[in-house]
């Protein structure tokens, strides 16, 4: 019993996670430390804040009021 909680919680946070677009600096990570391992990881602050730059120069984007 206690391990179909145990996978039915984790399997709720992964989807959360997913939806909510929370684990996108988990996979930047993995994406940078297998694909450019030379590279330093920036931290989470910083991945955050390219990530809204790049958010908000994109003209696709549109009209954002907040």
């Amino acid at each position: 019993m206690r391990s179909a909680l145990t996978r039915a919680f984790r399997g709720i946070r992964w989807y959360l996670r997913e939806l909510t677009d929370e684990s996108a600096y988990d996979r930047y990570v993995t994406h940078v430390r297998k694909d450019h391992p030379e590279v330093e990881v920036p931290s989470r602050r910083a991945f955050e804040r390219m990530r809204t730059d790049r958010q908000e120069a994109d003209p696709r984007q549109g009209f954002r009021c907040c």
